[in-house]
């Protein structure tokens, strides 16, 4: 992942820097190179789970599988001091339970103090998972019959090997009439990679489910029709083969990488899907698209939208207010205190009291920069937030306007997006910009 984010910044950065010749604008330089990457990556350690691994005098740790992504893990820490020891447990991404393909997370029994994440922890999944191969089929087969493409931008890792996952049981299953042996192109090196590691690891990794068809001798995740493309030149003739198919490209949120060139292939073909499989950020192209873009930019391009826009909503790879309180609940020594991060401060506080009221937890949500020591049980510091001060000569913000504000913040940030682009099409942009504030200024 290191190398391919590497290799996107570096092909971002050359393709700025020629449009920049042609307009004199600023030299883009990468956040980082592949000799950057491949330096950091020297420096990693491979780690099994479940093996207590000791670190440096009085460090030790042991990684377990917390069923997020591959590989994920929380980890427990024991720390010594002179004759003091204290556990520490850090939950990191705590997964949602009966996703396909990896294992549930595993719980930790003993600790002094928890750092646990509250990503979901107001909000709760519904109690019928949804039936994603009726309704992935429904697509591609809706899709198909108008004779278009299915587009799915998706993380190269996790989210892409369940989408094969779904899709071979559709195969099997023989749920899609008349195009049984529709085509699935993988179009995106990271993805096959990681594809490749699901592989090499299925019998330490895989849940129940999934290792019933690997003891059968099935893979999980491939079946007749599926293709890989790694060179450029294989991603190309996609779009050249005008067979209906499934394209299964990242990056997840449309910001970078290959999906980029087939949703300008796809997006304007009305016979078309582009199904979308994951959450999409604030400000990015996915989110853009999603919200109802009637036309979007692309390498310098404006594209019509009129292909079908879904989304195949329920799949999240994070446990749930549920999730999390079944986690901190298996704890059989009740920790002396849990410190809950990794969430948006509103839910962080409100998880850290749900932990008080429903747990009876000494649970506290820290802002960044708090101290606390680990041996006497007590803050140091306690940091606090910046206050928004709101002007008292202004009413609050209705919500409409608040929506109006994030919206000219989402404006500055496709503005930065068009740096380097051609002078015309900036003037145009800036005229129709001009034009719209001559209207609304009031």
């Amino acid at each position: 992942m290191l190398r391919d984010c590497a290799h996107i910044q570096m092909q971002e950065a050359e393709w700025r820097n020629r449009k920049a010749k042609r307009g004199n604008g600023v030299e883009a330089e990468p956040v980082y190179t592949m000799e950057d990457a491949d330096g950091a990556i020297k420096c990693l350690v491979p780690c099994p789970y479940d093996k207590e691994i000791e670190l440096c005098r009085g460090i030790k740790i042991r990684f377990t599988d917390i069923g997020h992504l591959l590989g994920s893990a929380s980890i427990e820490v024991w720390a010594t001091e002179g004759d003091e020891t204290r556990k520490i447990v850090f939950s990191g991404d705590i997964g949602n339970k009966d996703q396909p393909l990896i294992k549930d997370p595993l719980y930790t029994k003993d600790a002094d103090y928890v750092l646990m994440e509250s990503t979901y922890g107001d909000r709760v999944h519904s109690s019928e998972r949804p039936d994603y191969v009726k309704e992935l089929a429904e697509i591609i087969q809706t899709t198909f019959n108008r004779g278009g493409n299915v587009v799915i931008p998706s993380f190269a890792v996790g989210r892409t090997q369940e989408m094969l996952y779904f899709i071979r049981q559709i195969k099997e299953r023989n749920l899609v009439k008349g195009f049984e042996d529709f085509p699935v192109f993988v179009d995106s090196p990271l993805a096959v990679e990681a594809t490749s590691i699901f592989h090499k690891n299925e019998l330490s990794c895989f849940d129940e489910e999934a290792m019933e068809l690997v003891n059968k001798g099935i893979n999980p995740i491939t079946f007749v029709g599926l293709n890989l493309s790694i060179t450029s030149d294989e991603s190309k003739a996609i779009n050249f083969d005008m067979t209906p198919k499934v394209i299964i490209s990242a990056s997840g949120m449309c910001e970078a990488g290959r999906i980029r060139h087939h949703l300008k292939h796809n997006l304007w073909r009305p016979e078309c899907t582009i199904l979308f499989v994951g959450y999409q950020a604030i400000g990015t192209l996915g989110r853009n698209i999603i919200e109802g873009a009637k036309e979007v930019r692309l390498f310098g391009e404006t594209i019509e939208v009129r292909a079908d826009i879904r989304q195949l909503t329920g799949i999240s790879g994070h446990a749930d207010r549920n999730g999390l309180l079944e986690w901190i609940s298996a704890f059989e020594t009740r920790p002396k205190k849990v410190f809950v991060v990794h969430g948006e401060d509103s839910v962080a506080e409100a998880f850290a009291q749900t932990l008080i009221d429903e747990c009876d937890l000494d649970a506290y949500a820290p802002y960044s920069g708090t101290k606390f020591d680990l041996i006497s049980g007590t803050f140091d510091y306690e940091a606090a937030p910046i206050p928004i001060v709101a002007s008292p000569k202004k009413k609050a913000p209705s919500d409409v306007f608040g929506r109006l504000l994030a919206v000219g913040e989402r404006l500055i940030g496709v503005i930065k997006k068009n740096e380097g682009v051609s002078n015309k099409d900036l003037a145009k942009f800036a005229d129709q910009l001009t034009a719209l504030c001559d209207k609304w200024d009031r």
